[in-house]
């Protein structure tokens, strides 16, 4: 009993740990048996708790920001073709699936956001409530939308095992039995095997006052012909066997609350210290006094004569024989703050996102703040292909399924050879970028790493900026070729080419020009 873990943390002899009774079981148990507490708290938290809404939005910002955008990347070795005609497919690509995402009604089935904006609302909605649905749609084409392609996205609340009632009772519902003798966790019917096959979807939120009776709809996961998924849901697994996803608050729950109720403590310490409100004592008819209380921002909450009020200015009557008694309780907290940042950094820990960033303070050294940037955005990256994976690039392959059927995009062998198809899938999501504290220690690093070959100008660029170096060459190219034009107007002349400038001015523009300087034109 003492051997190994015996001795360590499985000890039971232990004063620290006999007292420490855990219990775990099943995914099922642990986890689809208390989700739906766990969104609506993490919810609460999210409208409620402004380090929740920092933690979701700091997320947000950082890993999809505007939204991720589409950058073609074709295997042109598997596909056999030329650089030039790669650049021209990959063009091409790129314009017709702005199209389809750029356009709200074109890709939204609610017709409520275009695609860079239900990126946004997913990723929110993932980290909230633990996972977030997309449902595949189809809507007739138009001449002004020629993709038929929609997506629905579905809160995780709406995807639940179907109940007789439509009403959750969630020690029995989360786990249930399909018509072929499927298992449901949660609202995921699963085969013997293991593999998901559908998701079963309600028509109203559980619970949902004035909505007609609750209908179910059974959503195959793949379809039968193309293979291609008719729902795709994006979530973070911990366990495995594990179906649906947990509120990325999970864990920072308690904490949350706990400092939501600490900071609203001080919060109204402070405002009743900055209070100026005067108790009249008086052995008269308090009725009859003539005082009343003076002009106040703050409106009167009760008109009952036994309560007394405080604000600013005001001025309270008693009756014989009251009194008042003030404690001291030496509020504001004189370490609110040092208090504050150390609970951060912990639920910062837990998040991956150091409290620098979490509470938008920065105030240290520049080695520690770009330590902490660095750490931060290991998380981001790691989130952003997770979404990537799990959302952007799914929806890519069926638009671009549509695209190459509707004969809109030439893609020879896409349907036939599962090589050639993912050559044509090749593509990069590019997103906001990790930003500088010192762009120019920053951009000269990037210059030396593209000198000794250990990084790309294409790498460094997306790193430093979220750019595109094929389009800042071609921007540059046309930039240059007008100040060239420019540059040899002036040193010929030509009135008729600009402005009209005196010969001296002009003299020295051209040195100017020759020597390399900048003028800034008034």
């Amino acid at each position: 009993m003492n051997k190994g873990y015996g001795d360590a943390g499985a000890s039971w002899h232990k004063k620290s740990t006999k007292g420490f009774k855990a219990m775990s079981g099943s995914p099922k148990e642990d986890i689809d048996l208390h989700n739906r507490t766990l969104r609506q708290r993490a919810r609460m938290l999210y409208m409620a708790a402004p380090i929740a809404t920092s933690a979701i939005k700091t997320n947000r910002t950082n890993v999809v920001g505007v939204g991720l955008q589409l950058k073609s990347r074709i295997d042109r070795e598997t596909l056999g073709v030329s650089q030039e005609a790669a650049d021209a497919w990959q063009a091409k690509a790129e314009r017709e699936f702005a199209l389809w995402a750029d356009r709200k009604a074109a890709c939204d089935a609610t017709g409520i956001n275009n695609f860079n904006a239900m990126q946004q609302l997913a990723l929110a909605s993932w980290l909230v409530s633990g996972d977030v649905f997309a449902v595949i749609k189809q809507y007739e084409p138009t001449p002004l939308m020629p993709y038929s392609l929609r997506i629905h996205l579905v809160e995780a609340d709406r995807v639940a095992t179907p109940t007789a009632t439509g009403i959750l009772t969630p020690m029995l519902a989360t786990t249930g039995k399909a018509a072929n003798g499927n298992t449901i966790y949660d609202g995921v019917e699963v085969n013997a095997s293991g593999m998901i096959e559908a998701y079963h979807i309600r028509s109203t939120y559980p619970l949902e006052l004035g909505t007609a009776s609750t209908k179910w709809t059974r959503v195959q996961a793949y379809g039968e012909r193309t293979g291609l998924p008719n729902i795709l849901q994006v979530m973070e697994s911990e366990r495995p066997d594990q179906y649906r996803g947990v509120s990325y608050l999970a864990q920072v729950i308690e904490p949350l609350l706990q400092l939501r109720r600490y900071t609203e403590s001080e919060l109204a310490a402070a405002v009743v210290e900055s209070f100026f409100t005067a108790f009249i004592k008086t052995e008269a008819n308090p009725g009859d006094n003539p005082f009343n209380e003076v002009g106040s921002s703050l409106p009167e909450v009760s008109q009952d004569p036994n309560e007394y009020e405080m604000g600013p200015g005001q001025i309270n009557i008693m009756k014989p024989g009251e009194d008042v008694q003030f404690a001291d309780p030496k509020r504001p907290a004189n370490g609110f703050a040092a208090f504050m940042r150390a609970i951060c950094e912990q639920i910062g820990a837990a998040l991956e996102i150091p409290a620098d960033l979490l509470m938008k303070s920065f105030n240290s050294s520049y080695s520690a703040s770009r330590a902490a940037l660095l750490e931060a955005w290991k998380a981001f990256k790691m989130r952003r292909e997770w979404f990537v994976a799990d959302f952007c690039a799914p929806i890519y392959e069926i638009w671009m399924a549509e695209a190459v059927a509707r004969g809109r995009l030439s893609a020879p062998g896409f349907f036939t050879d599962p090589a050639l198809r993912a050559a044509y899938l090749g593509a990069e999501w590019i997103g906001p970028s990790q930003g500088q504290l010192d762009p120019v220690k920053e951009i000269t690093a990037e210059i030396l790493a593209v000198g000794e070959g250990f990084s790309t100008r294409e790498q460094s660029t997306i790193r430093l900026n979220g750019g595109q170096w094929d389009a800042n060459v071609d921007q540059l190219a046309r930039e240059n070729e007008r100040l060239a034009a420019a540059h040899a107007a002036l040193q010929s002349g030509d009135p008729g080419s600009g402005p009209i400038v005196t010969a001296a001015l002009r003299a020295e523009i051209i040195k100017a020009i020759k020597e390399g300087d900048q003028y800034e034109s008034k």
